[in-house]
């Protein structure tokens, strides 16, 4: 389910994690990346659970409402649009979903009275009176405004945000990451789907082919450490007009990432890694980063071809 972008992001994080934990032993580095991503699968589920909780909320507030001394002619015939979700119904009868809220000791009932200003968040806006109003019933419609509910106003709830992060450190930095993941898995259920459809793994594990993402991810993460001082002279080599000391330790990072990608993965194109590292340098270093990146990148990229260094197996790899 994660794509090689975010798992180069998660190898990138845990890199520098590594880096300054003075850490020397490789495979408490490795364990420490593989729970960072199991870490942001539970967190979908999390997530997913939550999307439950609040139209339950809302089911609970409509009953209670019919119990008033004077219940209105709204309280007596709601409109049950929202608490007859299709795709929440679909959702809370799925078995992996129900095995992993297990799994994972998921328990939202501490937490009414966010879960309540959720909903009110919700219920308010234009979004909710559209849906309600639009005068169709459909698993699409449903399931397309838990998406715009979802992305629009439950993770735009600082609450929430900070919920998550006083359950685990590792949920600072993924909270964002966690919600085209979730999009994902809401887009894999369909109307057609029964309580058994498997859910999306974090990465995929059966078969030899499947297996690829996490020996990518492994191997990136090991051979830019073995091979550190290595990638390290090669980049100094190129920085003639720059200062080392001075170079954001960001910006080396992700060029040793970088130079271990284009030496290690024959199957990857060069184009491939070169724009990826490039956008990672735009996301999690300085201003300037990019084009530095970009530059000693090109620098390395034609002197290790001459050296007929790279080795890429298949048509346009080299390009």
């Amino acid at each position: 389910m994660l794509s090689r972008r975010q798992l180069r992001v998660k190898v990138l994080q845990s890199l520098y994690a590594f880096i300054q934990s003075d850490n020397d032993r490789l495979e408490v580095g490795e364990k420490k990346l593989f729970i960072s991503i199991d870490k942001l699968y539970e967190l979908c589920f999390w997530q997913l659970a939550i999307l439950v909780e609040v139209v339950g909320f809302a089911k609970t507030r409509s009953e209670e409402a019919k119990l008033k001394h004077f219940p209105s002619e709204n309280d007596l015939n709601p409109n049950t649009k929202f608490i007859d979700n299709l795709f929440i119904k679909k959702l809370i009868n799925n078995r992996e979903f129900q095995k992993q809220c297990d799994l994972y000791k998921i328990n939202w009932s501490e937490e009414t009275e966010m879960i309540r200003r959720l909903y009110v968040r919700i219920k308010d806006s234009n979004d909710y009176l559209d849906y309600m109003n639009s005068g169709e019933s459909s698993f699409v419609e449903d399931s397309e405004f838990i998406i715009k509910a979802f992305k629009k106003h439950i993770i735009k709830s600082d609450s929430l945000r900070n919920f998550y992060e006083d359950q685990s450190i590792y949920w600072t930095d993924d909270y964002h990451n966690a919600t085209s993941l979730v999009v994902k898995m809401i887009n894999v259920i369909t109307e057609d789907s029964d309580e058994y459809l498997k859910l999306p793994r974090i990465i995929k594990t059966s078969g030899d082919v499947d297996d690829e993402d996490r020996t990518f991810t492994k191997l990136l993460f090991h051979k830019t450490i073995l091979k550190s001082e290595y990638y390290e002279k090669l980049i100094t080599e190129k920085a003639v007009n720059w200062e080392f000391d001075r170079i954001a330790s960001m910006d080396i990072l992700i060029l040793k990432m970088a130079l271990a990608e284009l030496l290690e993965f024959p199957s990857i194109p060069i184009k491939v890694t070169l724009n990826e590292y490039i956008e990672l340098a735009k996301y999690f270093s300085t201003p300037k980063s990019s084009t530095f990146v970009n530059g000693i990148l090109d620098k390395l990229i034609s002197e290790l071809n001459k050296e007929k260094k790279i080795e890429k197996t298949g048509r346009g790899l080299m390009e």
